[in-house]
């Protein structure tokens, strides 16, 4: 849980590992970055924390003196996943802190010879005093450990005003899946009249999720799904908590094993309870209904609805969305109608929330809700625009410039650092073929036969029907295996 959970239990540094290491500092909104490299097994270490975790609580974390000045942040040098990194930055004792801009620790070295590095040894911070005076004197600042938050204090940049922002939301669409698995999960939402709407679900994800992890993870749970949730899902609240055991104990995870982290980078609010899960299903939405075929629109705006509607918690939420999904009448004959009903959909919801939270002062002071997008992030979007008496925004919409402003933002944006298809990492999967076990930043990939599914794919089939056909071919396997050993008994 890093970073979000740590911080509910009295951690509020964020743990990091070689995996999230070089995203979340190249993502990070703060100005400057302390990393403590420690060892686990260190009594010194141990000692330490409290000392750091007090300077930490002034910057990190939802109560934090000083939101977005500075990010606090530790690696275990004692875990085998993390012994490269450590070496990456010449760690030679513990605790050993470094200090920096967040992206100038991503993706390099360091060692204390170098001359003119953005990266600093803090020779001076053995105790929670003299590190914040160290931080105090590197500022020129006068934070004490007795700073308390003020409320609406927060200094955080709107990232939805920078189109190069999106970039980061991909590691936030993968924990909002995950996240949404976990709830499924956790709250036994799979029955009998739901389960359909999840596979049709889980296979426009194979297809279209602009993450390629949790394209294998999603692919990895329909090929397994029948063993975990059979057609006959009448069952007893015993033998439901038994599937979700193997569930647990199969150790799944939709995006890899990496993922949920416990933190959000292009969704975090300026508080714990704003933005976050609920951003990073929206961007998940908008992505897929940007990337899908025309052939497609209908089905996957079904998919939509049926899945918020039977697994979105948030009772009135899911209420408000399925009756707009109720009110359409007509079709879906392109990803281009759907792409702008989802839109117009979201800016409606965004509308009335706007109302809803400033009538009950609950929403984020540094992010509004907004019509969307602005006009500065798209001024060719926008004929006209007026104000009413009560000051709403209206806007007479030019959608020949929304659309194809979605379709790079939440699609050529989204996905420029995940451009490997399906069918190349399932490819790249068997020539590196029992490596990835042991690389930390792997995923579980689909175990496949490569031949069965090239062959599928040189039929011209979409993905979502791969998926189908994976999940039969794995249920035939089995189905065979079982009777020739029936046949030897």
């Amino acid at each position: 849980g890093d970073g979000a959970e740590a911080a509910a239990q009295g951690d509020y540094a964020v743990d990091l590992n070689a995996t999230s290491f070089d995203a979340f500092l190249t993502a990070s909104r703060e100005q400057f970055a302390v990393v403590e490299f420690f060892a686990h097994w260190c009594p010194a270490c141990r000692n330490y924390k409290p000392h750091y975790e007090k300077v930490a609580k002034l910057f990190n974390g939802p109560n934090a003196a000083h939101p977005g000045r500075i990010l606090m942040a530790r690696v275990d040098c004692a875990s085998k996943v993390n012994v490269d990194l450590c070496s990456r930055f010449s760690v030679d004792h513990y605790p050993f802190l470094l200090w920096g801009p967040p992206p100038k620790f991503a993706n390099t070295k360091w060692d204390r010879k170098q001359e003119k590095s953005d990266i600093k040894l803090i020779d001076d911070g053995r105790t929670a005093e003299r590190l914040l005076m160290w931080i105090n004197k590197q500022l020129e600042s006068s934070f004490t450990l007795d700073d308390k938050k003020y409320e609406n204090e927060n200094m955080l940049p709107n990232s939805t005003s920078d189109p190069k922002q999106v970039v980061q939301a991909i590691y936030d669409v993968e924990e909002a899946t995950a996240h949404a698995l976990q709830i499924i999960l956790e709250h036994k939402m799979i029955k009998a009249d739901t389960r359909d709407s999840l596979i049709r679900f889980l296979q426009i994800l194979v297809a279209h999720h602009p993450s390629k992890r949790c394209r294998r993870g999603s692919a990895e749970l329909l090929i397994n799904f029948d063993d975990h949730w059979p057609s006959n899902l009448s069952l007893s609240s015993q033998d439901s908590s038994k599937l979700l055991e193997s569930v647990a104990a199969d150790n799944h995870k939709i995006c890899g094993k990496e993922v949920p982290r416990g933190y959000w980078i292009f969704c975090r609010g300026s508080k714990s309870e704003t933005r976050g899960f609920s951003c990073g299903l929206w961007v998940l939405l908008h992505s897929l209904t940007v990337q899908i075929g025309d052939g497609e629109s209908q089905s996957t705006f079904t998919s939509i609805c049926d899945f918020i509607h039977n697994f979105f918690i948030c009772e009135e939420c899911r209420k408000h969305f399925y009756d707009m999904c109720s009110s359409v009448s007509v079709p879906f004959k392109s990803a281009r109608d759907l792409s702008l009903w989802l839109w117009s959909t979201h800016n409606k919801v965004n509308e009335r929330l706007m109302k809803e939270e400033k009538d009950m002062g609950t929403g984020d002071p540094s992010f509004p809700k907004a019509i969307w997008p602005p006009k500065a992030l798209c001024p060719s979007c926008y004929r006209s625009s007026s104000r009413t008496s009560d000051g709403a925004l209206q806007v007479d919409w030019n959608e020949d410039e929304v659309f194809p402003f979605l379709v790079n933002y939440y699609g050529k944006t989204l996905v420029s650092s995940y451009k490997e298809t399906y069918m190349e990492s399932l490819q790249g999967r068997t020539q590196v073929g029992a490596a990835l076990a042991d690389d930390a930043s792997s995923s579980h990939a689909a175990r496949v036969p490569i031949g069965a599914a090239l062959g599928v794919a040189a039929a011209s089939c979409t993905f979502g029907a791969l998926a189908c056909f994976w999940r039969t071919q794995q249920k035939n396997r089995k189905y065979s295996y079982r009777l020739h050993s029936l046949k030897k008994i």
